[in-house]
């Protein structure tokens, strides 16, 4: 079942693009990567999905409910992180996590000291006084707390030190295999592909893919240097020579691609699966060539 899904959805400010054809789903369980430049059109998403701006067209749901319609029983059930956090300044970190556990129908104390200590969040502070990592624990609590079905995360780990950022996906992998459904707005290609299992690329306003993780390592980038003959085959493609240098793409039988690197008789190779940040390069670099 879709716990996400997107159809279609289009947002103009005026004569100016927010987002277009807009289209993608989100299953039950998984954690879904969200990815594209800044003002690609991410962040309108989110916050149409949120009921925080309406649509110009097209229409989303969570959990079959209407995103506009239904927003009220859709947050019942909802957690956000914005990747700016911002809460009042003079309040304890106590205060404003039960100020935040107060919107929900039942009580979520526990769940919040469990995240508190996991987190290692002092919620005696006030927090004007905590540092910008501190903050995104605070919003991170606050959104695991009520238990939700949905998590809606717009840069989560900006500001968490590596440890802390460890910690935040290990209980994010925990609240998936739970059925908890992610979607994971990042720039870091590196956490959206050791965690997602889905991902959507987005530029300018509308999706130029969505890709299964698992299909990424399908392609091999080869890198060989000092001679050898040519390596001529319809699944490798020389991407760049450079001296004794050359890199290359291959998809295709594992078995075939050794025979051809023997017949080749290379002096040095390297075979390394294609990295998401590859992927991404490649998409956006074949965009800006049209």
């Amino acid at each position: 079942m879709d716990a996400i899904q997107i159809s279609n959805l289009k947002k103009y400010y005026g004569k100016s693009l927010g987002v277009e054809e807009v289209s993608f789903s989100v299953k039950e369980g998984e954690i879904f990567g969200f990815v594209g430049p800044n003002g690609a059109g991410k962040s309108t998403t989110i916050r149409i999905l949120l009921n925080f701006i309406f649509p110009s067209g097209g229409f989303a749901t969570i959990w079959s409910k209407d995103v506009v319609k239904e927003s009220k029983e859709i947050k019942k059930s909802t957690g956000y992180v914005p990747s700016d956090v911002r809460f009042y300044e003079d309040m304890t970190v106590r205060s404003l996590i039960r100020v935040s556990n107060g919107f929900y129908s039942s009580s979520h104390e526990e769940e919040a000291d469990r995240l508190c200590k996991l987190f290692e969040l002092d919620r005696a502070k006030k927090f004007y006084e905590l540092s910008m990592g501190n903050k995104k624990k605070v919003a991170v609590v606050c959104a695991l707390a009520a238990k939700p079905k949905v998590l809606i995360l717009d840069e989560p780990t900006n500001g968490l030190d590596p440890m802390m950022q460890k910690q935040l996906f290990t209980e994010l992998k925990n609240q998936s295999t739970n059925g908890v459904s992610i979607l994971l707005s990042s720039h870091n290609l590196g956490e959206v592909q050791e965690y997602c299992q889905r991902v959507a690329f987005i530029k300018q306003g509308k999706i130029l893919a969505v890709t299964d993780l698992k299909e990424i390592h399908q392609p091999h980038k080869i890198v060989t240097t000092w001679g050898g003959k040519d390596i001529i085959h319809p699944s490798i493609q020389l991407l760049k020579q450079k001296e004794v240098k050359r890199v290359f793409r291959y998809q295709g039988n594992s078995v075939l691609l050794l025979k051809l690197l023997h017949q080749a008789d290379l002096e040095d190779v390297t075979i390394e699966n294609e990295s998401l940040e590859e992927r991404f390069m490649d998409l956006y670099g074949k965009e800006e060539e049209q």
